[in-house]
C-alpha cells in the first residue's frame, strides 16, 4: 500500500478521480488530527479543506524517500493549522463538547451512556494536556503512525517523540485519575 501516493500521481497526471480518491481516503482522519491541534471541529473541517485546496491548486511535490504519503499530507495539514493558530491566537474559542450519538437498538441505553461518559472524560482529559502531548497521543494511538513518522511531522527526533509520548501518557493517566476514571473496563 502506498498511502495515496499513486492517487496523487494520477491526479498530477490529469486524472481528477485521483484527487477524489485522496479526499475520500484521508479527509476524516486529517480532520480529527487537526481538531486535536485547534480544539474546534468546525475550524478543523475548514483547515482540512484548506489542506486539500493547497494540494489541488499548488500541487506540492511529494518525495517518497522522505516518508509515507499520509505523513506528508498530515504535515501539510499541521503546518496550515499552526499558521491558523498564529494568526488567530488572540481570538480562539474552544467549543463545549458536543457528542451526540444515537443509541443502537441492540445496545442497552444505560451501557451506551456509560461508554459516552467515558469517552467524554477521556476527551476532556486530552484537552487539558499540552498541545504537543495531544498531538503525539493522537498520531500514535488514533492514527497508528510510527514514532519515526510522528517525529518527521512534528519536526523532532525519534527519541524526543518516545519521551514525549511517555510523558503524554503519564499526564493523561494523571488527568484521568483526577476524574476517578476506572481503567479495568478498558
Amino acid at each position: 500500500m502506498d498511502n495515496g501516493a499513486s492517487s496523487y500521481r494520477r491526479y498530477l497526471d490529469g486524472d481528477e478521480n485521483g484527487f477524489i480518491d485522496l479526499v475520500k481516503e484521508y479527509k476524516d482522519g486529517l480532520m480529527l488530527y487537526l481538531n486535536s491541534i485547534v480544539c474546534n471541529i468546525h475550524v478543523a473541517e475548514d483547515l482540512t479543506e484548506d489542506t486539500f485546496v493547497k494540494l489541488g491548486v499548488k500541487k506540492p511535490k511529494y518525495k517518497e524517500e522522505k516518508g509515507s504519503f499520509k505523513s506528508w499530507l498530515y504535515t501539510i495539514g499541521r503546518n496550515i493549522a499552526v499558521d491558523y493558530l498564529r494568526k488567530n491566537a488572540k481570538r480562539l474559542e474552544i467549543p463545549i463538547d458536543t457528542c451526540n450519538h444515537l443509541a443502537s437498538e441492540d445496545e442497552d441505553v444505560e451501557v451506551l451512556l456509560i461508554k459516552e461518559e467515558r469517552k467524554i472524560l477521556v476527551h476532556r482529559a486530552l484537552k487539558k494536556l499540552k498541545p504537543e502531548y495531544r498531538q503525539v497521543l493522537y498520531l500514535i494511538y488514533f492514527e497508528d503512525f510510527s514514532n519515526k513518522d510522528v517525529a518527521q511531522m512534528m519536526k523532532k527526533s525519534v527519541h524526543n517523540i518516545e519521551t514525549l509520548s511517555y510523558r503524554a501518557r503519564k499526564a493523561l493517566k494523571s488527568e484521568l485519575e483526577k476524574e476517578d476514571f476506572n481503567y479495568e473496563e478498558l
